[in-house]
């Protein structure tokens, strides 16, 4: 069993580093939007890599300062936990298996970039792995962790329909089209839902050796 002290301290680690990178990426598309905050908070805001790095900074702090409170139940949940799991793992893969490249960084943005999709989604792998309890999973649970996957999606694209700016190029309809960019969606749900099976089967394979 891992000690109380280990559990808060490794997950205290996790809050800095991830809400480092979450402010310093903010920072960053503040100066590159000549400090407009609305300009900048839109352009923030409308990653799914972004939004779901804010999610795991959250549930860390709901660990860390609200676990035996009512204020805490929801995200220190373990089935939410593996859910936001899920979210920031497949971050990870879709940017260093898909779109690795793409942009050109330099200075501090590549820094912020690989927090978020890389530095981030290991950590966050090894806090389920090390911490998360995993006894209660149920396959039955995969449904509503698919819920924020796809809301982002529809967010997504209503948005772009209304500035013609999508956030990533497997969303975009001015160049996909409507058929490619569902099909596009169609296949990000699958990779969801695989990698929920994944871990839910995986959860209760390391549950049932303890």
């Amino acid at each position: 069993m891992k000690s109380a002290f280990s559990y808060k301290l490794f997950t205290g680690i996790l809050f800095f580093i991830f809400w480092f990178g979450i402010i310093l990426q903010f920072v960053l598309i503040l100066e590159d939007r000549q400090y407009n905050w609305l300009q900048s908070i839109d352009g923030f805001l409308m990653y799914f890599t972004v939004l779901t790095n804010i999610i795991c900074g959250l549930a860390l702090g709901s660990v860390l300062f609200y676990l035996n409170s009512k204020s805490g139940n929801f995200l220190t949940k373990s089935s939410w936990l593996t859910a936001i799991t899920v979210y920031i793992v497949v971050v990870g893969l879709i940017y260093n298996l898909v779109l690795r490249g793409i942009v050109n960084l330099t200075g501090l943005s590549v820094l912020a970039n690989e927090l978020l999709h890389v530095v981030n989604p290991i950590l966050f792998l090894i806090f389920w792995m090390a911490f998360v309890d995993k006894s209660t999973l149920k396959y039955s649970q995969i449904y509503a962790w698919l819920v924020y996957p796809f809301l982002y999606m529809v967010f997504a694209l209503v948005r772009g329909a209304l500035v013609n700016t999508y956030p990533y190029p497997f969303l975009n309809v001015s160049k996909l089209g409507y058929a490619g960019t569902a099909l596009n969606c169609l296949g990000l749900s699958a990779v969801f839902g695989l990698g929920s099976l994944l871990f839910v089967w995986a959860g209760k394979q390391i549950a049932s050796k303890k």
